[in-house]
């Protein structure tokens, strides 16, 4: 498979030369391994999941420790987080020697409680996701960005079957003590359904027959490991009465589309999922741009008890806010652009943009009939301007 760059390659380069450790996490089969390999190909690797690998480690962790050549990658670290202690050792006494520990894992909690005990201020901490359309024009509202995927189109709906497998039987039940994977696989059905909406724990729990905490507790996994995002209401509330709950996504579009029984383009147009879809692939593009920037998270809806909804509000910096309403319908017309009208009016705190994203080929569009002050781009037209803004 063809190696192609990842945006978040020179922080990763730049972080390894200031702090001993490098942490590189993400959703499994993302392309972390891949990557780390490309950027320090003279490191020493070891994968981590060899059940003789981990029962060595777990024996004798000093020893493998002591003897291991430098620079080295140690694969799926979250499967034997004891050794933390050992680097950390490592790190402590070789205070000047930069970036020669680089670890991955694939489920951020317990490796984050790891880091946190064991490696505060000796590493960087990174979060690898799934190819962007900057990185890649084969990324897709149908296909996604899984590298594999997009490897081999053809055979997607298998790659995405096994790749639900895996990570039911290995990822769900490393952090967590779930025995009902039959109702967990439920939970990621309904769930799906749900994409692009106010998130009701209530709701959900009802028609699968747990708990609140427990649907709570597997909204919780599917973040940390990097399947869904939960976007918050912003903070503002601009003179009105806000809702408070999160909007919640998935984070590639290829998995949801799977989940949902969507294979073909034509199943895609006209399913009844497919604005909510493409809001969520928007969403997913915002947050891979602002990761690979080496930027915090920070997209945020807005949606008042009155009914004014605005897809994403994204701050860029020095009271600069960006409000984004994604549309994917084949024809835009100027009173899709009313919300962005709307709420921007009500702003005199921040200097405010409004766009309207579009999925490129899909639509018919006069830009001239968009209301005032508001513009229509591409994802990728709109991530470009909001480069310029951060800086």
């Amino acid at each position: 498979m063809k190696f192609i760059p990842r945006l978040i390659g020179p922080q990763l380069l730049r972080a390894s030369k200031h702090f001993g450790t490098l942490i590189l996490t993400g959703p499994r089969r993302s392309g972390k391994t891949t990557l780390l390999r490309k950027l320090f190909p003279r490191a020493s690797y070891y994968l981590l999941e060899d059940p003789d690998m981990i029962s060595r480690l777990r024996a004798d962790a000093r020893s493998f420790i002591d003897e291991v050549r430098l620079p080295v990658i140690l694969d799926e670290i979250q499967n034997v987080p004891e050794i933390l202690n050992y680097v950390r050792t490592q790190i402590d006494r070789f205070p000047r020697k930069k970036g020669q520990w680089i670890l991955t894992g694939s489920q951020e909690s317990p490796l984050m409680k790891g880091v946190t005990e064991s490696m505060a201020g000796r590493a960087a901490v990174f979060q690898l996701l799934p190819l962007s359309t900057r990185e890649a024009s084969g990324v897709s509202l149908l296909h996604g960005g899984f590298p594999e995927v997009l490897a081999s189109r053809s055979t997607s709906p298998v790659w995405f079957r096994s790749y639900l497998q895996t990570y039911l039987e290995r990822d769900v039940r490393a952090v967590s003590s779930i025995r009902d994977l039959a109702t967990f696989r439920r939970f990621l059905a309904l769930l799906v359904s749900r994409c692009g909406q106010v998130l009701n724990r209530t709701d959900l729990a009802a028609p699968l027959g747990v708990s609140v905490p427990t649907l709570s507790e597997w909204l919780k996994i599917l973040e940390v490991t990097g399947q869904i995002v939960l976007v918050a209401p912003f903070y503002e509330n601009f003179g009105k009465r806000l809702i408070k709950s999160p909007k919640l996504y998935f984070v590639d579009s290829g998995l949801a589309c799977h989940l949902l029984g969507i294979d073909t383009e034509k199943m895609l147009q006209k399913s009844p999922f497919l604005g909510s879809l493409f809001e969520g692939f928007v969403a997913s593009e915002i947050i891979k741009h602002q990761i690979n920037s080496g930027r915090s998270k920070e997209i945020y809806y807005f949606r008042d008890q009155q009914g004014l909804e605005v897809d994403f509000l994204i701050p860029a910096g020095n009271r600069k806010l960006m409000l984004i309403e994604a549309k994917a319908s084949r024809t835009v017309v100027p009173q899709m652009a009313d919300p962005l009208k709307r709420l921007s009016s009500s702003i005199s705190k921040y200097e405010v943009s409004s766009y309207l994203v579009f999925n490129p080929g899909k639509q018919e569009m006069a830009t001239t009939a968009l209301r005032p002050g508001i513009k229509a781009a591409s994802i990728n037209e709109v991530l470009s301007i909001l480069s310029v803004k951060e800086n």
